[in-house]
């Protein structure tokens, strides 16, 4: 056992041992009643999974394809494996049949569990082995069969891996991240004690339990200080604010896609319990933040975290001077700036890659699987001192006060004409429009500047039908010449993962086949 180290299923027994009558989890299904279990209860559940999927002949390190949407019986499912030394591989439960093949083929499953809503895709996906079929809603999973005899001990160590997690797929295929028993225990702790959780906190769970950020930053965390879980069946932005008065939420975890459909759709009134805590990733322009801050009661907390990370290892102040600021590196993390082209230290105010330090399969992800040249590509660089350097593909500066600024993944730095222009400089000047909802800007190749910025946009109901000349006239004002789009696209949506990244790799494909209105100069 390695010291100093300790593993989601402690956790767990941890905190059923010390809270046992503390309620862990509150289900609040779209038009049903709340369901909730103490940690005992669920504990109890937890052991009835075990039995169950042990009758059915799943063994420790057997890998299980999880096709669920949020409920509870993807937590017990998670937690089950957990205890048992199995391998969960979540995936998106809106896969197409072509998806969960390809899926199926790289991770190789004993078993697949799915939902109602997604076992015929499943089943059409051709992929081989047993498919068990459960209410989402059940954490018992009684449609998996009968529970056999008692649980078989089971010996989890911390670089025992939990699950295998598809990463986002925002400029390419995904990838598939092994992370442990470590990293879960990990992220758990760290975020509980950087977002405040205590006994009687309340994390509201609105973004997919198939991601990361659900299950580190909310299901991980709360089980590290005993606080409940509070789940609902999925994002809504009209019902975001009263889903939280109504289940007394304290916390909760959003992106800034989420974050921008509740400025437009969920109301005006702000909450009557102000939240203790709201994370929220990805780039806000102030005049959101102020707004959602308004409604919310506290003042957002920008994350900076992937799920090679485990934990955020960036967070900004509760008492933040630049509210969209990532702010300084979290207490048990390592982050560092690097020049990209040299590898040396950045100067204050200079663009770096924002590379994390850790070790590899405790507070790190373990690495790709089955992609020893990703995994190595990954991993920058091993210090003197045993520390890892982990390149995550992002750039950021520092500011005069030592806090962190992102700047955007370096794909989304384009060359334009030997300048560096940032994509998310673009769409923020975009999204200021009055008639523009969403905005995201790729680059194409061009003959004379190498490359240039062309624009998708979402225009508004009742946008004028001079909203693209009116566009590139807005971005003339605004922006520099290598910084304004060639061309601007009227498109109904922007292709994005379940929880809110631009999948800019679509975009280009759009592009190509002339998808959208569009114009440009």
């Amino acid at each position: 056992m390695l010291v100093g180290w300790s593993t989601l299923s402690d956790r767990w027994a941890s905190a059923v041992a010390a809270a046992g009558d503390r309620t862990f989890l509150e289900h609040a299904p779209t038009g049903g009643e709340v369901a909730a279990w103490t940690y005992r209860e669920f504990d109890a559940v937890v052991d009835r999974v075990r039995r169950v999927l042990a009758a059915r002949g799943l063994r420790s390190g057997d890998r299980v394809h999880v096709v669920l949407p949020n409920g509870p019986a993807f937590v017990a499912l998670l937690l089950a494996a957990a205890r048992s030394g199995w391998v969960v591989a979540p995936c998106d439960p809106r896969s197409t049949a072509g998806e969960l093949a390809r899926q199926a083929a790289r991770v190789r499953p004993a078993l697949a569990v799915c939902g109602p809503a997604q076992a015929g895709a499943y089943r059409e996906s051709g992929a081989a082995g047993p498919v068990v079929v459960v209410d989402p809603a059940d954490p018992a999973l009684a449609g998996a069969g009968a529970p056999g005899g008692p649980a078989a001990p089971s010996t989890v160590e911390p670089l025992t891996t939990l699950s295998l997690m598809f990463t986002s797929g925002t400029t390419s295929e995904p990838k598939i991240a092994e992370v442990t028993q470590a990293n879960y225990a990990f992220a758990g702790d760290v975020m509980a004690a950087a977002a405040g959780l205590r006994p009687g906190s309340r994390s509201l769970v609105v973004l997919p339990l198939f991601h990361a950020n659900a299950q580190y930053y909310s299901i991980a965390a709360s089980i590290s200080v005993g606080a409940t879980v509070v789940l609902v069946d999925g994002f809504s932005a009209s019902r975001f604010l009263e889903q939280a008065e109504r289940l007394g939420a304290t916390h909760a975890s959003l992106f800034a896609a989420p974050v921008r459909m509740i400025l437009a759709r969920g109301g005006s009134t702000p909450l009557s319990r102000p939240l203790e805590n709201v994370w929220f990733a990805q780039n806000l322009t102030d005049d959101e933040y102020e707004r959602f801050a308004a409604l919310v009661g506290c003042r957002p907390r920008q994350i900076y975290g992937m799920t090679e990370t485990a934990p955020a290892v960036l967070v900004s102040r509760r008492l933040n001077r630049v509210p969209t600021s990532l702010g300084t590196t979290t207490p048990g993390c390592h982050v560092r700036l690097r020049d990209p082209g040299s590898g040396g230290a950045v100067a204050p105010g200079a663009t770096g890659a924002i590379q994390v330090g850790g070790l590899p399969g405790l507070s790190l992800f373990a690495g790709y699987r089955d992609d020893p040249v990703a995994t190595a590509a990954a991993f920058a660089e091993r210090g003197d001192d045993g520390v890892t350097w982990l390149d995550t593909g992002d750039l950021a500066r520092l500011d005069g006060a030592g806090e962190v600024e992102f700047v955007g993944r370096a794909g989304d730095m384009l060359k334009v004409a030997g300048e560096n222009v940032s994509v998310l400089e673009v769409e923020a000047v975009l999204v200021d429009h009055r008639h523009v909802v969403d905005a995201a800007v790729v680059g194409a190749p061009d003959p004379v500047r190498d490359e240039v910025p062309i624009a998708f946009v979402v225009p508004a109901a009742g946008a004028p039908p001079a909203l693209v000349a009116d566009l590139l006239a807005w971005c003339e004002e605004r922006l520099s010449g290598p910084r304004r789009p060639r061309e601007i696209h009227l498109v109904e949506r922007l292709p994005r993962t379940a929880v809110g990244k631009i999948q800019r790799f679509r975009l280009a494909g759009q592009r190509e086949r002339g998808e959208g209105r569009a114009s440009g100069r």
